[in-house]
């Protein structure tokens, strides 16, 4: 068992103690469940033990609080890395233009190598990865900064390749630490850089990506598809963040593309583009609402039901708000919102019963 799918289990198992513990409480107090002292004292030694345990051995969260303090670290581990990017960012405005080019072609060769040891050092000494994640952030922005100015250094020509650099950078960063959000980040990078290169390869700019929706559609299939097709038995937190950013890749696309059918590369009037794709909305929505009710896969759900609430709204204002009066039309959204609920209420419910079984 990996280091990360071992914490995640001791963090379950945790949790589940904690409810075994305000559940038993509910219980006594119904008459139910009834403990003598002596029952009461060895079950609360067995359970303190093993949270002891499991907290020496996994720095897991043991309460509310520290679930809570847990959080709080999370969020100044990023905003500390943030400000450490902007830090090296200013620190290169106001002293790079003193510097010979050996010596800034040095700099930008070694702060992110010093980056790296120092990430490596400190995943060594600590189980929580913030202190590791803050480093990371930092070498990864140091990364992106770095290359940019190579280029300026030598007046080379922007190019799409930078994208697929600093993607697989993140995704190395993220795999060798255990990482999410460096994962995250190589991800949409490589989603970029698959767009980019298809419309340099058509003969256009790299940056006219941004006017041709489509060209995400085969990087979000393919992180969509990695998951399925690599075990990330190592890595158990990572297939959501593919299926995440797979799934928003393709909504965010079939959303613009109904209602920009412009844009679109078929050979189809607007209006014929803009209806396939809002149908193909409401059907992707469907599906991986469906998909994640399956394979119990929360972060499809959530997505599928907000896009779905998305397209369906979106559609509503374009048919309705200019001829309908508008307590008409935020009434009948209000009764769609019920419906939707209730679906969703019986979706839920079957896969209770599902589970259940």
């Amino acid at each position: 068992m990996s280091e990360a799918s071992g914490k995640k289990e001791a963090q379950e198992r945790v949790d589940r103690i904690q409810a075994f513990r305000r559940e038993q409480e509910q219980l006594a107090g119904e008459g139910i469940l009834i403990l003598t002292e002596e029952q009461r004292a060895q079950l609360d030694a067995h359970l303190n033990k093993t949270l002891a345990e499991l907290a020496a051995r996994f720095d897991v969260d043991v309460s509310d609080s520290q679930k809570q303090i847990s959080l709080a670290m999370r969020i100044a581990s990023a905003l500390g890395g943030l400000a450490l990017c902007a830090a090296v960012v200013l620190f290169f405005y106001r002293y790079w233009g003193l510097l010979s080019t050996s010596f800034q072609v040095g700099i930008l060769i070694a702060i992110p190598i010093l980056l790296l040891l120092a990430m490596d050092l400190v995943s060594r000494k600590e189980q929580t990865l913030y202190y590791t994640s803050l480093l990371g952030i930092v070498a990864f922005a140091s990364f992106i900064l770095n290359l940019n100015a190579v280029g300026f250094i030598y007046n080379m020509a922007p190019s799409p390749n930078a994208f697929l650099a600093w993607g697989l950078f993140a995704l190395v960063l993220g795999y060798s630490y255990r990482l999410r959000l460096q994962v995250a980040a190589g991800l949409v990078l490589l989603a970029f850089y698959l767009a980019t290169d298809f419309v340099v390869l058509r003969g256009s700019s790299f940056d006219a990506v941004f006017g041709r929706p489509e060209t995400f559609l085969p990087g979000a299939l393919a992180l969509l598809a990695t998951p399925l097709i690599l075990r990330h038995s190592k890595y158990p937190g990572f297939p959501m963040v593919y299926r995440l950013f797979g799934l928003a890749f393709v909504f965010l696309v079939l959303l613009v593309l109904s209602n920009w059918g412009q844009l679109s590369y078929l050979p189809f009037a607007k209006k014929t583009i803009e209806g396939i794709y809002q149908m193909s909305g409401f059907a992707v929505a469907a599906g991986a609402i469906w998909t994640g009710f399956r394979h119990r896969w929360t972060e499809s759900i959530n997505l599928g039901s907000g896009f779905f609430a998305i397209f369906l709204f979106n559609r509503l204002f374009v048919w309705w708000w200019d001829w309908m009066p508008k307590y008409l039309f935020f009434l009948i959204i209000g009764i769609i919102a019920l419906i939707l609920l209730a679906v969703f209420r019986r979706f839920r419910a079957a896969s209770a019963k599902r589970e259940a079984a």
